[in-house]
């Protein structure tokens, strides 16, 4: 491939030209590179999606009815031909040394072009009875030619732009043979391989394509996959390192008057887990390195105590805090529970004639108008506003910070992340230019491995236990009418006591394509119907700010009994007298938004009950999840089972620095080494001058675009 004798480096591999591989040609390269194959690093990084093992085969003879199997067999014949009512379908036959089998698809005419007499396919699916033939009815097929080996790999293959999984093969072989009489460069220390007991990385690129043995693939799975979480820890350590080594900030005083005076204030005990948190944020707040922490907890864990002693240590040394919100609900929200939380405290003031004065909390929004607005910026401004509270309007230009020194970002995942760094950003335009300390917060549990892979540059404190008095949720799902009527009944007698219920749908308005609830349907058949005689309300996002303050301030009071609402109720809303929690069509939401809009009852001493109503009988696994468990990081688990994993890059739906091979639900013990070496490797050599090779990578596969987004999430 090259006249070097030195092992091929991935950029070298990135720079080769498809067209060295034989059988790629003008015509087939623009094919591959509408598949996303743009260089043979590309290619070589094409991993194969499955592998057939030729050695463990059924035959036809013995294929059993009603049971899903793989055979090997050769296309026999193959026709397309239209049904009675018009449906499209491809008919084959197929067949081995001891019998036929015939397949049937619908809706999938590009199979008579696959299907070629004479092409050995291997087949798996479930084999019926059919007029006494056996036929399998839109079985999985990969076409793998007259490809020889025990196991065969089978790659992702492209109808639109005519790539099959044959072909790849051939082309990856040859690659990977020409690549052979120099190598392929390793830059992982050998100590590290030797330690974590993984093979090299060419002889992984090799057996990832071309196993011998089912143990090979995974060996080279769990090598390719240590080198994808290795180049991501390195990137979040070495960001990290280099913005603490870049940035000063403020080393604030931890103990004192109104710190103490917040402690001896509070009606209830700290939680274990609050009085940890705490402390691993004061040590931060003390050290003049910006402290840059997430917050994980789950609902009603007691997250806001946490922020409020944080902001005050800024107070306290006569600096200022703010706290973002994502939505105006949740602002509000914030701003009546931290006044409360704060107002029997008072802060010296030398100016004032009593020499101190209460703190100064203000609440600044896109609702706040006028010579409100005016009179709070120029506070912000000036310096006495103590904690500005508010939503992204905390970022407009027209605010500017006399001295802020902790910036706590609440819900941090419904933020973009130019916003979240906006803020930290303004606070260093403030007369001091220092790096304020910033906690960001989530009551939405992030899976261990998530988290020490998407937020490995932030320091985790996680609250694991809620506080005294809260009574567990009784979580019920609700399918057909007996179970509804119960339902309402349960409801009517809560409200009778004087307790409150929120009543959770998917849309606003009614829709024809969905069966869904809408809101105001909900809102006009309650208020007339099972809930008549009690105030019901409606809140969502269409209103104006104004109309949902009413609406809110209404329902807090106890005036409104009933609150009928959108996801706009999903993260913030605390009212301790609501205990039913109704979500209709549970089904639609995701098990992170239904555990999130369960935690909005259950705020109190009370019992509460959360129901999750669905049109039918079919079971639904998010359902069940939360039927079966309150503990959200067990639920978050669970959601990341379901969902699958994505991408971890979250901007674009695929960067060749994403997650391929790795996989953050069983490569735990990867993520956790790859995280150690990160540290040992970057601390010793920050700009990884002695790993020069590994520098390049990181280079090539973390564009500017992805490293921002890593480091400032």
């Amino acid at each position: 491939m090259a006249l070097s004798s030195t092992p091929l480096t991935l950029r070298e591999l990135d720079q080769l030209d498809l067209e060295r591989i034989k059988g790629i040609g003008p015509k087939t390269k623009p094919a591959l590179e509408e598949f996303g194959i743009h260089s043979v690093l590309d290619l070589l990084e094409t991993y194969p999606r499955r592998y057939i093992d030729r050695t463990n085969m059924s035959t036809l003879r013995d294929l059993q009815l009603g049971v899903d199997t793989m055979v090997m067999v050769k296309v026999l014949s193959c026709k397309s031909i239209r049904t009675r009512n018009n449906r499209a379908m491809v008919t084959a036959v197929v067949g081995d040394d001891t019998g036929k089998l015939s397949l049937t698809f619908f809706n999938q005419s590009w199979r008579e072009r696959q299907l070629t007499v004479g092409l050995e396919v291997a087949v798996f699916g479930k084999a019926e009875l059919y007029n006494g033939y056996r036929q399998m009815t839109n079985p999985v097929v990969d076409p793998i030619g007259n490809r020889t080996g025990r196991i065969v790999p089978i790659y992702p293959q492209s109808g639109k732009s005519s790539i099959s999984s044959e072909s790849l093969a051939k082309w990856i072989e040859d690659a990977l043979n020409k690549c052979a009489p120099r190598g392929i460069e390793d830059p992982v220390p050998a100590k590290v391989l030797k330690a974590h007991e993984l093979i090299g990385r060419g002889e992984a690129m090799r057996a990832i394509h071309l196993p011998e043995t089912s143990e090979m693939h995974q060996a080279a799975r769990r090598r390719l996959a240590f080198d994808e979480v290795l180049r991501v820890q390195l990137m979040l350590v070495g960001k990290k390192a280099q913005w603490e080594r870049d940035s000063a900030g403020f080393a604030h005083e931890t103990t004192g008057h109104l710190i103490d005076g917040f402690m001896k204030a509070l009606p209830f005990p700290l939680t274990g887990a609050q009085t940890r948190t705490i402390a691993e944020i004061y040590k931060n707040l003390a050290s003049p390195q910006p402290m840059h922490r997430l917050l994980q907890g789950d609902v009603g864990a007691g997250k806001t105590l946490v922020a409020v002693a944080t902001m005050l240590a800024a107070v306290q040394g006569g600096h200022q805090a703010s706290l973002m919100a994502p939505t105006e609900v949740l602002a509000d929200q914030h701003a009546i529970g931290i006044r409360a939380l704060l107002d029997s405290l008072r802060l010296s003031d030398e100016g004032n004639l009593f020499g101190d004065r209460q703190l100064r909390i203000e609440l600044l929004t896109n609702k706040v108008k006028g010579a409100e607005r005016k009179a709070i910026l120029a506070g912000i401004a000036d310096g006495s506003v103590d904690i500005a509270i508010g939503t992204h309007a905390l970022i407009q230009d027209k605010v500017s910070f006399k001295s802020l020194g902790v910036v706590v970002v609440d819900e941090q995942h419904r933020f973009g992340v130019e916003q979240r760094s906006r803020l930290r950003d303004k606070a260093q335009e403030s007369e001091h230019g220092l790096v304020p300390d910033v906690l960001v917060m989530t009551a939405t549990p992030i899976p261990r491995t998530a988290a020490m892979t998407v937020y490995g540059d932030l320091d985790v404190s996680i609250l694991d236990e809620l506080p005294p008095g809260r009574t567990p949720i009784v979580t019920t799902r609700v399918s057909d009418e007996g179970e509804r009527s119960a339902m309402w009944a349960d409801v009517r007698e809560r409200l009778a006591i004087g307790q409150q219920a929120y009543v959770v749908c998917p849309l606003i308005e009614e829709s024809e394509k969905l069966e869904v609830a809408s809101a105001e349907e909900t809102y006009e058949e309650l208020s007339y119907g099972e809930l008549s005689g009690y105030r019901v309300g409606l809140l969502h996002g269409r209103m104006s700010s104004a109309e949902k303050e009413e609406v809110m301030g209404a329902f807090r009071r106890g005036e409104i009994k009933v609150l009928v609402a959108t996801t706009v109720i999903e993260v913030g809303v605390d009212v301790p007298n609501s205990t039913s929690m109704i979500i209709l069509d549970a089904g639609r939401f995701g098990i992170a938004q239904l555990h999130q809009l369960r935690g909005r009852v259950g705020r109190g001493a009370l019992e509460s009950h959360c129901y999750l109503v669905t049109q039918d009988n079919e079971p639904s696994p998010r359902v069940e999840a939360l039927v079966a468990s309150t503990d959200g990081f067990v639920l978050a688990e669970e959601d990341l089972n379901l969902r699958g994993e994505g991408t971890i890059m979250g901007r674009r739906q695929k960067g060749q620095s994403d997650l391929t091979l790795a996989s953050l639900q069983r490569d735990l013990d990867l993520i956790m080494w790859a995280r150690e070496d990160a540290v040992t490797l970057i601390t010793a050599d920050p700009l990884l001058k002695k790993s020069p090779t590994l520098r390049d990578e990181l280079d090539l596969l973390f564009n500017e675009e992805e490293e921002e987004f890593l480091f400032k999430s």
